[in-house]
């Protein structure tokens, strides 16, 4: 039974830092790669989200952390 339930961690822990590298690549990656080729000024409401999204991605892996963190040997 506890082989059942650490494929479901591993699998819950996956999906959870999966979410946090799309957080990171679409809310602040992106929008800052395309700011730099444009050579504007960004706005500040764009950093914010951007430093949000940054903080937001890494709260969810700490998270994924933690439950990885359940494994039973």
């Amino acid at each position: 039974m506890s082989l059942i339930a650490n494929e479901r961690t591993k699998l819950t822990a996956t999906y959870l830092n999966g979410v946090a590298v799309a957080i990171f690549a679409i809310g602040s990656f992106a929008p800052l790669v395309s700011l730099a080729s444009n050579n504007t000024s960004a706005p500040l409401l764009l950093i914010w989200i951007a430093v949000s999204c940054v903080v937001v991605s890494f709260a969810l892996h700490l998270i994924a952390r933690r439950v990885l963190g359940r494994l039973q040997e």
